[in-house]
């Protein structure tokens, strides 16, 4: 059997730097330290930082007063802002700045004068953050049907901006279809789905062309691991979501020649390692890299964790 790792996958720029926010803030205040959701979507990492003291809650109510809390990856709403303030929270953001790239279009369109379109899936956490930016002129859009259905009071000044983890091929269709609509529509600067949901993407057409069976490691409520296994299937290559190892059924690999393995931008590389050692127990098994582009992407801490990564990174130069 081929095993085929595509490159890039897991861990983005935006998923570290959260991460690393919740390490360090433990490092600085100590535990417990309170981060509003998960604070990316992995059942493995919110496990991970649970055992080091992280405290995960729904809801800011459930953060004693005074206390230290961190805003997941996804972005909030300006009502959790405003609540934090009023109970004298300290908030460490740990917003991916491409999300924050997203809220400062909606602010700055709001301010002009403009009605929203917002291209995404309802509920997911970034969704909820984004419409909560501003309090009325917003629309959510799911789908070139709800396009046609949409009604909005001003056709002459709307802007539309795209959730960052969907499909390229699904905002395309959706895009589309409001500028025909709406021929005077604007949309954003710059495309606003990030670059590493459209690198995995690339990677998972590059190996559905060599592959029978493509396994997605991903959690099943991380919206950019779904888009994966979606566009896996759209390649015509039998696609899986799986958690972990533990979630693949052996029926999925019977006469398969080689199995492609992905991860969503949550996913650490560990689970692609257990997974990887899964598959060799069916025999000899030939591991390749299929490497679409390298990352080299890095978004900079808070400034109040900067200090403690520095010390960290002085520590291990020494030990070293």
């Amino acid at each position: 059997m081929k095993i085929y790792l595509a490159n890039p996958r897991g861990f983005c720029a935006g998923v570290d730097r959260a991460i690393d926010i919740v390490d360090l803030s433990l490092k600085k205040y100590g535990a417990p330290i309170y981060v509003r959701h998960e604070i990316v979507h992995s059942r493995h990492v919110v496990n991970s930082l649970r055992t080091k003291g992280a405290v995960f809650v729904e809801e800011l109510g459930e953060v004693p007063e005074g206390s230290v809390v961190i805003f997941s990856a996804h972005g909030v709403a300006k009502s959790v802002w405003d609540e934090a303030n009023r109970r004298r929270l300290h908030v460490i953001d740990a917003t991916c700045p491409l999300v924050i790239k997203v809220h400062n279009e909606v602010n700055r369109d709001y301010t002009q004068g403009y009605d929203l379109i917002l291209i995404g899936h309802a509920g997911h956490p970034e969704v909820i953050g984004t419409l909560g930016q501003i309090p009325d002129k917003f629309h959510l859009v799911s789908s070139v049907a709800d396009v046609e259905k949409l009604h909005v009071d001003n056709i002459h000044d709307l802007s539309y901006v795209t959730q960052t983890t969907l499909s390229v091929d699904e905002c395309r269709d959706i895009v589309g279809a409001l500028h025909q609509r709406f021929p005077h529509i604007k949309g954003p600067h710059q495309e606003d789905i990030c670059y590493a949901t459209q690198n995995r993407q690339n990677a998972v057409k590059e190996l559905s062309k060599l592959v029978d069976v493509i396994l997605v490691i991903g959690s099943p409520n991380s919206s950019n691991s779904n888009r994966l296994r979606e566009l896996g299937e759209q390649c015509g290559i039998a696609s899986y979501l799986i958690d972990a190892a533990s979630d693949i059924n052996p029926a999925w690999l019977g006469n398969v020649q080689a199995v492609g393995i992905t991860a969503g931008a949550s996913a650490p590389e560990v689970l692609v390692e257990e997974v990887v050692t899964y598959l060799k127990t069916f025999g000899n098994a030939e591991v390749r890299d299929l490497t679409v582009i390298e990352e080299d992407v890095e978004f900079l801490l808070p400034k109040e964790l900067i200090s403690i990564e520095s010390s960290n990174k002085s520590a291990g130069a020494q030990v070293g």
